[in-house]
């Protein structure tokens, strides 16, 4: 099956409900995006005032018209809050290949089993229902924390691109590059993800 970008996508397990991004969830992600300054730090898409939070919604709603990146509003089941984002992007279709990214969690929602329940909603997706065949992570080597979280749910490195992004402070980032393949998806899935989730 195809991606589609104009398809209403909605994902949910008994922790997390991920559904399209959009302006009515400004209001509600706000005092998430806005709480720490840093919450983005090796992010080239800051949001942490209003006025950022709003142009960084715009963007992503201009990014899936023009086909580029599929975005998710994070709501936690366990708080009944909206508490982040998480997209698809640089999807193909030809290639059966799409990267998850731009991913961000308010603070005192991270290292809560949030992350491992969207991350099983989106791998289950591109895998079992897209069937495509391979999945990507682009992160900054210096964002340790996110690489340790896509190497606990099985993403391998494949190489670092030097020099490779510009950051909006004027820092050059290299990017680590992390896949998780169909064939591996089976193995990954019961090793990491079917123990209990928390709740």
């Amino acid at each position: 099956m195809d991606f589609t970008f104009d398809k209403h996508i909605l994902l949910e397990n008994e922790r997390a409900l991920l559904e399209p991004l959009s302006m009515d969830k400004y209001e509600p992600l706000l005092p998430v995006a806005i709480a720490h300054q840093d919450l983005l730090q090796y992010s080239p898409s800051p949001l942490h005032t209003p006025e950022l939070f709003k142009e960084y919604i715009e963007t992503a709603l201009k990014e899936r018209r023009i086909k580029f990146r599929y975005a998710f509003s994070v709501f936690d089941k366990q708080v009944q809050k909206y508490v982040g984002s998480s997209s698809f992007a640089n999807v193909s279709n030809v290639d059966k290949r799409l990267e998850i990214g731009w991913t961000w969690y308010g603070r005192e929602f991270q290292q809560t089993g949030l992350n491992r329940s969207c991350k099983l909603l989106m791998l289950s997706y591109a895998f079992e229902e897209l069937d495509f065949k391979r999945v990507e992570f682009r992160i900054d080597e210096r964002n340790q924390p996110s690489r340790t979280a896509v190497e606990k749910i099985g993403g391998k490195l494949e190489g670092i691109l030097r020099s490779h992004m510009h950051m909006p402070n004027g820092f050059r980032r290299s990017t680590c590059y992390y896949s998780i393949l169909a064939e591996e998806w089976p193995e990954i899935k019961s090793r990491v993800f079917e123990r209990q989730l928390p709740k």
